[in-house]
């Protein structure tokens, strides 16, 4: 198998960025095609092992329009959410300290549960080395929804 066999394999198809499919099939000169990213911006000597240095797969303009900017992850389109924190940067930052980080506020319960579980879900994919779990707790007349990942040993 290829490189790109491998991790697309290793990614269930989908690109790391906007968590759509890429089809194996697609041209590598293909926008929608599939290419190999390390997820970073940053020279591999200087990255090492950490979150940002993996291989994963991505779209080729998803892969392309990162190298020119800080990848944006998107968010759930439907529930209420307000202050939604940079997604990529939340999961650098619970993979380098662990802990816990809110990540965004709901006016109603029934948008954090549901928001919750998306970002459980999202991160399953974004960051499957990163065992985090959410929960959505009361606070200032709203819900706040919360990442934490378990302590290492």
């Amino acid at each position: 198998m290829s490189q790109l066999e491998d991790v697309g394999e290793q990614d269930g198809w989908r690109c790391w960025v906007c968590d759509e499919p890429v089809d194996p099939d697609a041209s590598v000169n293909d926008d929608r095609g599939p290419s190999v990213d390390a997820r970073t911006n940053k020279p591999r000597a200087k990255v090492g092992r950490d979150f940002a240095g993996a291989e994963r797969l991505a779209h080729r303009a998803c892969n392309t329009k990162k190298g020119a900017v800080t990848p944006v992850i998107p968010w759930l389109d439907g529930p209420m959410i307000a202050d939604p924190a940079p997604l990529l940067a939340v999961a650098e930052r619970l993979h380098r300290k662990g802990g816990r980080e809110v990540v965004a506020r709901c006016p109603d319960k029934k948008d954090a549960s549901v928001t919750a579980q998306w970002l459980q879900d999202r991160f399953s994919r974004l960051a499957p080395e990163l065992p985090v779990s959410a929960a959505v707790d009361t606070g200032g007349g709203q819900f706040v929804v919360s990442l934490s990942v378990a302590r290492r040993r």
